[in-house]
């Protein structure tokens, strides 16, 4: 299995890339970002751009032939505008996805939401309304697979760091509570090990259109557990 990964320097995406890289079936993992990821693996290969609106021809033809897409780039909305959370959360994804439906419909894509996501979008958060219409948006896309994660709590592992300053103090503050309670309910306290697990196993499901909230991350990261390492 061949896997894109967006966002891979981010705290969610380098735990993903850290289960991309150890899962046995995964061959490929192309990471695409305005850094480099600092990792040098045999299956790891990276295309740095300074504009993920508009990488070029040469990096759209580099991110063709792979069997999934995990889009795990996001910003928090403190601090920004409506007009600027809209772009860099609506306008990117559907910037890379729009175009990777295209050259790649065979493709099954992953995005990073958030619980209480606003699929409706007459809700009074700003934030839950654009993510909700960037989801809806992205299942109308023609991929054989497009699947939606909402996780709550994100616990990092594995030494990734949130690039948020704000959330680098409240890991450090929380950490010896959050911890604890990941043990006494897992499905609701996800790290990022366990999105990373879930993450390959609905590519390789591939095909199909569902939301997962927690629980439902939980559940295919444990179930995937025995396949997921070789």
């Amino acid at each position: 299995m061949r896997i894109l990964l967006f966002g891979a320097t981010g705290m969610v995406g380098a735990g993903v890339l850290r289960e991309c890289l150890l899962a046995s079936d995964v061959t490929e993992i192309r990471a695409v970002g305005r850094t480099p990821t600092g990792r040098a693996h045999p299956k790891l290969h990276e295309t740095v751009v300074q504009d993920l609106f508009d990488p070029g021809p040469t990096a759209w033809r580099n991110m063709t032939g792979y069997d999934a897409c995990f889009f795990c780039l996001g910003v928090t909305s403190s601090g920004l505008t409506e007009a600027e959370y809209v772009r860099l959360t609506h306008d990117l994804t559907l910037a890379v996805a729009e175009r990777l439906a295209l050259l790649d419909p065979d493709m099954t894509f992953v995005y990073v939401s958030v619980a209480g996501t606003d699929h409706g979008g007459r809700g009074r958060s700003m934030w839950a309304r654009v993510k909700g219409r960037t989801e809806n948006t992205l299942q109308a896309l023609p991929f054989a697979g497009a699947f939606m994660f909402r996780p709550a709590v994100i616990l990092p592992m594995h030494g990734e760091r949130s690039k948020t300053t704000s959330y680098r103090l409240l890991y450090r503050l929380a950490g010896p509570v959050l911890h604890p309670l990941r043990r006494i309910a897992p499905a609701q306290f996800l790290t990022t090990e366990v999105i990373g697990r879930a993450m390959l196993a609905v590519a390789r499901r591939g095909r199909g259109r569902a939301v997962l909230e927690a629980p439902d991350i939980y559940r295919a990261a444990t179930a995937a557990v025995p396949s997921n390492h070789g």
